[in-house]
């Protein structure tokens, strides 16, 4: 199972963060043969660190997805999310979707089974971060999650697939309390949540406390990169509302849901799609941008 979503981040973080100690090629646009001439073993480096990361903590898969997502909803997959605060620069490290929950930048510093698919290369790195509030969250009602995917040229298709990323991976009792808790106080959840799993998320996500407490996205095979994510929703047994409104606020959503509940390999195939379309939001090529020295800061 390591090989498969080592393989299947290699690709994402081909996509997400330029190679820092790479010579780049000038470009206009991107295309899987960038660094064949200039960095031919980059794919060889990153599959090596990726394996090793996740090797070591099975987590660190969902975390550097994460990444890419959270780089991408910003202002483009332009590395702007490794950037660290500096007199002129504030990072979005430290930006409310990425506070205490963002990590793995140190594989990605180390740079410097699940589906696979070509990735367009080329990306130069930002001249700056740009902290806002496009990244959708995990209360956020279905018509905002889905405006906000629109605002970066993704549509309900791409919204379904890539929200199966929860396949893996864990989210904190903040995130999801108010779920299993409803107004009244008689500590039953809302109706969309199956209560005896709820009664079990609830043994380690109390009422008050517990804020940073992990809860794995996926309880039926959480390290396993599969459609297991989407067969737990239409058992009411999402963790997140995020997850749950993709089967209960939207027609169109929910027939996705249902299919690739049904469908691993239609999951996959479509997965591969959204995320090369995720990955080609605005990047900066040819000469905009900078190629870093180091990821972590701009180029003084």
């Amino acid at each position: 199972m390591v090989n498969s979503i080592s393989f299947l981040l290699l690709l994402s973080l081909l996509a997400f963060a330029p190679f820092c100690h790479c010579n780049k090629k000038i470009a206009g646009y991107l295309y899987p043969q960038f660094y064949d001439g200039s960095c031919p073993r980059a794919q060889e480096i990153v599959k090596s660190i990726v394996s090793k990361a996740v090797a070591k903590e099975p987590r660190m898969a969902a975390s550097l997805l994460r990444l890419h997502f959270h780089d991408c909803f910003v202002k483009g997959c332009d590395a702007s999310l490794l950037l660290d605060s500096s007199g002129t620069i504030i990072s979005e490290k430290r930006s409310n979707p990425n506070r205490d929950s963002a990590r793995g930048f140190e594989v990605i510093d180390e740079i410097t089974g699940g589906p696979s698919w070509d990735v367009p290369l080329g990306r130069r790195d930002s001249l700056g971060a740009s902290i806002n509030n496009n990244i959708p969250a995990p209360n956020n009602t279905f018509q905002t999650i889905l405006t906000k995917f629109k605002l970066k040229g993704l549509d309900i298709v791409d919204l379904v697939a890539l929200s199966g990323s929860h396949t893996i991976g864990d989210s904190r009792c903040t995130s999801f309390r108010q779920r299993l808790y409803n107004q009244t106080g008689n500590g039953k959840s809302d109706f969309t949540l199956d209560q005896k799993y709820a009664a079990q998320l609830r043994t380690r996500c109390p009422r008050s406390g517990g804020d940073q407490n992990l809860f794995v996205l996926d309880f039926v095979t959480p390290i396993k990169f599969d459609n297991f994510y989407y067969k737990n929703l239409l058992a009411n047994k999402g963790l997140l509302n995020s997850d749950e409104v993709l089967l209960t606020k939207n027609q169109i959503s929910a027939d996705l849901v249902k299919k690739y509940a049904e469908r691993n390999d239609l999951f996959f195939e479509q997965f591969a799609k959204s995320m090369v379309k995720m990955g080609n939001i605005t990047p900066l090529t040819g000469s905009r941008g900078e190629i870093r020295k180091n990821c972590r800061k701009i180029n003084s």
